[in-house]
């Protein structure tokens, strides 16, 4: 079966603004008057938790964070995040249009994510589109993460479809790396948050293909792994 795997983050969702608001509940925590910023720092909040949190301690001290004060604050942002994980975030324009079309053509569809299982769970169950995929793989699902192929080809396994005839969506250079590792059709988003961030690094990255609006998936789909 042809199999459709999307990123999550970037991709199917901008969950940018709850990510940063969880961020700055742990600067509250911390006594730290810095705030991360819905549009100038939505694409730190797609690259992580971790992410989030050195930008925000560099910005307050002028100096790098500590690995030790990262990895302290690190479940308390995701404490943060997990209690208000659905107030901002909304489904892209016609991502879950795209999405009953393909499946509706006969295509698996699945989500192969770098944020933990349980919170991609949580979130999708929350927006009320899991049923929608057939997988859904996170990165603590299995011993590995993506950039490494081996979560994509579960998420395709999972989903009922098959490696052979199969693309990932989405938005950055590692989905973009994961699916080159996989050997298998890399498509770019050009509406996200990191993609807007670096349009002109999403475009050298040479992906099969770039995705400007939802509507476009289903022809460029089948354009990509045949009817």
């Amino acid at each position: 079966m042809r199999t459709v795997i999307f990123d999550l983050d970037g991709t199917l969702a901008d969950t940018s603004g709850d990510l940063l608001a969880a961020a700055n509940s742990c600067f509250d925590a911390m006594g730290m008057a810095v705030r991360l910023e819905p549009k100038a720092d939505a694409g730190t909040a797609l690259r992580g938790g971790r992410a989030m949190l050195s930008l925000g301690i560099e910005r307050e001290t002028g100096q790098a964070a500590q690995a030790a004060l990262l990895d302290a604050q690190y479940p308390a942002l995701l404490r943060a995040y997990e209690q208000a994980i659905d107030v901002h975030t909304v489904m892209y324009d016609g991502a879950m249009d795209a999405v009953e079309r393909l499946r509706s053509d006969g295509f698996a569809v699945g989500i192969c994510t770098n944020k933990p299982e349980y919170l991609a769970e949580i979130l999708m169950t929350k927006l009320g589109v899991r049923g929608a995929f057939g997988s859904l793989v996170g990165a603590d699902t299995l011993a590995v993460r993506k950039p490494d192929p081996e979560p994509f080809f579960e998420a395709v396994r999972r989903a009922g479809g098959d490696a052979a005839r199969s693309c990932l969506i989405g938005d950055t250079i590692t989905d973009h790396s994961t699916a080159r590792a996989a050997g298998v059709p890399s498509v770019l988003v050009t509406f996200g948050p990191g993609a807007r961030a670096g349009q002109a690094d999403i475009r050298a990255l040479e992906p099969d293909a770039l995705l400007d609006h939802f509507n476009e998936l289903p022809a460029l789909a089948v354009r990509l792994l045949g009817a």
